[in-house]
């Protein structure tokens, strides 16, 4: 029941993703590994947008660790255990919770010896920043407790780089990229050995600005229309300063933007009620691709029903049409 669940809802979730995006490329989909034991290191960057792309668009069927603060309701929790999310405690959490960490590894060790895969983003936290931070010490504890537990086992690490065109706003674009895998028991027992290899691995997976002069190196991009999601472009630009030129912004077209929020103005109204709650801008897309996932839908529900009542049938129809030619419009008028 548990798999047919989530099988279903990685179908809803994915087709969902490819109205938010206006584009979601894959690069490297021939690393990704079959029967094997697959621990997949991502960077971070967009809160629950991240670990439901890798998901979505891999048939590893994946569990995650997910930082625990989410699970506090008792609800909650049973509903992320069920979707396959196991949480992971830190020192923010209290020193005291540090300790159920051994059962989080337990369960992640498990999963890696029944030939399952687990995703971690190696980060240890989000950011929106295109940057690829230090990596923590997680993963490589996990690979080894697998290891030691079965030494034949046949694990590696898949390598992931996920990069947005704007982290915000629908109707971006978002590249994800595959790298070679990685075998720890090429640096068992040396945990600075396989947390480096991962690390040089990564980095050319993701678009690196560094963090001095972060947002002036962002918008010096932006102003030359160069592709955030392409490592390699946004590295040479920033390597040829003197090649570059800063150009007129052009702005994109907010039209049918605003248009859309008309024939969807349920939609539109929740995602304002939410808005002021979100503290931290990471979470931004996450809040407005959940709340279109679950309102949309029930959106043209409703409209369907008002198409079958007398006086209520032009006026449903109309905005039932609309709404998805504007909601198609936006999508390919934000990238």
């Amino acid at each position: 029941m548990q798999d047919l669940f989530n099988y279903i809802l990685r179908i809803k979730v994915k087709i969902a993703l490819h109205f938010y995006f206006s584009k979601i490329l894959v690069t490297g989909k021939e690393h990704i590994p079959k029967g094997k034991a697959v621990l997949v290191v991502s960077n971070h960057q967009n809160a629950l947008i991240d670990p439901i792309l890798i998901a979505t668009h891999t048939k590893l069927n994946p569990y995650f660790l997910t930082r625990a603060s989410v699970f506090k309701k008792s609800f909650v929790a049973k509903m992320l255990d069920f979707i396959r999310m196991i949480p992971i405690y830190r020192v923010r959490d209290g020193i005291n919770n540090m300790e159920k960490n051994k059962d989080t590894f337990d369960k992640s060790t498990q999963v890696l010896l029944n030939k399952g895969s687990m995703v971690i983003f190696g980060e240890g936290s989000h950011s929106i920043h295109r940057n690829l931070r230090p990596l923590r010490k997680g993963f490589a504890r996990i690979a080894y407790q697998a290891l030691e537990k079965d030494s034949d086992l046949d694990l590696v690490i898949l390598p992931v780089g996920i990069n947005y065109s704007n982290h915000q706003k629908s109707g971006s674009k978002v590249h994800i990229f595959f790298g070679p895998t990685i075998d720890p028991k090429n640096h068992y027992p040396n945990f600075e050995s396989l947390i480096k290899t991962t690390q040089q691995s990564l980095k050319p997976l993701v678009s690196h600005i560094p963090e001095e002069n972060y947002q002036e190196k962002l918008e010096r991009l932006i102003q030359n229309r160069i592709d955030l999601t392409a490592p390699k472009s946004v590295a040479t630009f920033l390597n040829n300063t003197e090649n570059q030129k800063t150009q007129k912004t052009i702005s994109p077209p907010y039209f049918t933007n605003k248009v859309m929020k008309v024939f969807l103005f349920p939609v539109y109204w929740i995602w304002l009620i939410f808005v002021p709650k979100i503290k931290d801008p990471a979470f931004t897309a996450t809040f407005k691709f959940v709340i279109g996932l679950v309102t949309v839908p029930l959106w043209y529900i409703f409209l369907l029903i008002g198409s079958q009542i007398p006086g209520l049938a032009s006026w449903s129809i109309s905005f039932a049409f609309l709404g998805f030619v504007f909601l198609l419009a936006n999508r390919s008028g934000q990238a």
